[in-house]
C-alpha cells in the first residue's frame, strides 16, 4: 500500500492537494498507513485506547482569512516535526483522507483513515521549517520545546 502512495515534494504541490480536497484531510506523522490500518492510537500518559488515529486537520479555518495556502500547509507540518525524534526515523509525516471520530486527551482530532493519498518527502519539511523561521517575527514566539 505505501509503495503505491505518490510522494508530494513541495509546499505548494501540498497546498494544491489542500485547496483541490473536497473531504476531510488529515497529516499524520507515523510509519505509515500499512502500520496504521486497523489501528488507533493510544493516550501515552494512560495508555488507554482512543477511537482514532491522532492526526492533524489540513482544512483551512476562515480565520486565516486570505493568507498564503503553502504558509498554512508549513505550520502544521511543523507544529508535530517532534514526533519523528521522539519515535524514531521510521516515523514521517503522510496525508490522508477521513472522517474525525473524537478528540483525545490534548483535544486533538482522533480520524479514521478511509483512504491514504500520500507521503510527504523531507525537502517539504525543510521548506515548512524555512517559511516558520521566516514568518516567526509575524507570529510570535514559537516555544515547541515543551520547558518552561
Amino acid at each position: 500500500m505505501e509503495a503505491e502512495l505518490p510522494v508530494l515534494t513541495s509546499l505548494d504541490e501540498l497546498a494544491k492537494v489542500v485547496e483541490r480536497h473536497r473531504g476531510e484531510l488529515y497529516l499524520r506523522w507515523s510509519r505509515g498507513p500499512a502500520t496504521d490500518q486497523g489501528s488507533v492510537s493510544r493516550d501515552e500518559l494512560t495508555g488507554v485506547e482512543l477511537p482514532g488515529l491522532s492526526a492533524s486537520p489540513l482544512a483551512v479555518e476562515d480565520w486565516w482569512a486570505d493568507r498564503p495556502l503553502p504558509v498554512w500547509v508549513a505550520r502544521r507540518l511543523y507544529d508535530y516535526r517532534h514526533l519523528r525524534e521522539q519515535r524514531g526515523p521510521q516515523v514521517r509525516p503522510w496525508l490522508f483522507e477521513g472522517v474525525e471520530v473524537g478528540r483525545g486527551p490534548d483535544n486533538e482530532p482522533l480520524a479514521r483513515c478511509d483512504r491514504p493519498l500520500a507521503w510527504i518527502a523531507e525537502e517539504v519539511l525543510i521548506a515548512a521549517e524555512r517559511t516558520v523561521a521566516d514568518f516567526h517575527a509575524d507570529w510570535g514566539p514559537l516555544d515547541r520545546g515543551g520547558g518552561r
